[in-house]
């Protein structure tokens, strides 16, 4: 048996990037029970994507008759695309996997993984004073994303530097600026010691991106769904952000990163506003990527029991009981 189920976790406060704001986490969870055996998976339908709760609920729901009895994700992998609705169903596939053998998914994927990392905490688009206040009081913390839009870009970099002089720095346009802006920004970047820029461009807009030094690496975010992506970005980007909601699940995520790391890019990886639930199977990646940001039940009102553990800035593998 395999069901989805909609669900909707409340957001500790308004949640802003430079495309709008968001109040509430609305995320699908699969759950198949098969053999006497349960696994479990989360995703995020994503309006950027053309995706929605009806639309990607619709999808499970056309896709698991087809299923056969032997939960094939190779089958699963043919019948869907890449995005949220094959996410859930791949991660669930997985859980039930390690559950019915008796491991972990790490031993399944053949990876020896640190038992915790360390992961970005996001600070919302806000203004300047406020995004300093924010920096400030999670100063302690050693790597830190922020979100910024089209204007006003360096006022509030240098907010968040003065709130969190020593935390690394991740800047997150979400497609806002032009290549000539980035060009521009990019020399007072790198003098306020930002580590990363994140989708700067608009996806298909950031050909010129390979038209100047990167004093700060770039990574690809919106431009990169699946390892097909890969070989486009060579030139432009530095880094590639894989998460499991554009990748369509840990299967293709897995793919990804090898092919990333084949063609000599950086990995990052992210997430989507989610629950514990959605962030465990990425934590398989962010043990060995270069930035990680799983943050997504920290900008929760109350996550999922049980779920990820957060300390200082690091995160932990996730316990049987949530997944994997």
């Amino acid at each position: 048996m395999i069901v989805a189920q909609h669900e909707s976790w409340a957001l500790a406060e308004p949640f802003t990037i430079s495309r709008g704001t968001n109040t509430s986490a609305e995320v699908i969870v699969v759950t198949i029970d098969h053999d006497g055996v349960v696994g479990r998976g989360e995703c995020v339908p994503y309006r950027r994507y053309n995706e929605s709760i009806s639309s990607v609920m619709a999808q499970i729901e056309t896709t698991v008759p087809t299923l056969s009895n032997d939960l094939s994700r190779d089958q699963l992998h043919q019948i869907l695309p890449a995005g949220a609705a094959r996410n859930a169903l791949d991660c669930a596939l997985w859980d039930w996997e390690a559950k019915k053998a008796g491991v972990r998914v790490w031993d399944l994927v053949g990876f020896e993984v640190p038992q915790q990392f360390t992961c970005a905490y996001t600070l919302s688009l806000s203004e300047p004073a406020h995004m300093a206040e924010a920096a400030a009081k999670n100063a302690h913390l050693p790597l830190l994303k922020m979100k910024v839009g089209r204007h006003g870009v360096l006022h509030r970099v240098r907010a968040v530097r003065e709130g969190a002089p020593d935390s690394m720095l991740i800047v997150d346009a979400n497609e806002a600026w032009t290549s000539e802006l980035t060009q521009t920004l990019i020399p007072d970047l790198a003098t306020a010691k930002v580590s990363l820029i994140e989708q700067p461009c608009p996806t298909g807009h950031d050909q010129g991106l390979a038209h100047f030094d990167h004093l700060v690496p770039l990574a690809a975010d919106e431009s990169c769904h699946t390892s097909d992506d890969v070989e486009g970005l060579l030139g432009r980007y530095d880094v590639v952000n894989i998460k499991l909601d554009k990748s369509g699940g840990l299967t293709e995520a897995l793919n990804l990163m090898h092919r990333a790391r084949e063609c000599g890019l950086g990995i990052m990886v992210g997430c989507m506003v989610g629950t514990s639930l959605a962030m465990a199977p990425a934590t398989l990646l962010g043990a060995t990527a270069q930035f990680v940001d799983l943050d997504g039940p920290l900008l929760l009102a109350q996550d999922r029991s049980p779920g990820l553990t957060y300390s200082s800035g690091q995160v932990r593998l996730p316990e049987p009981e949530l997944w994997g």
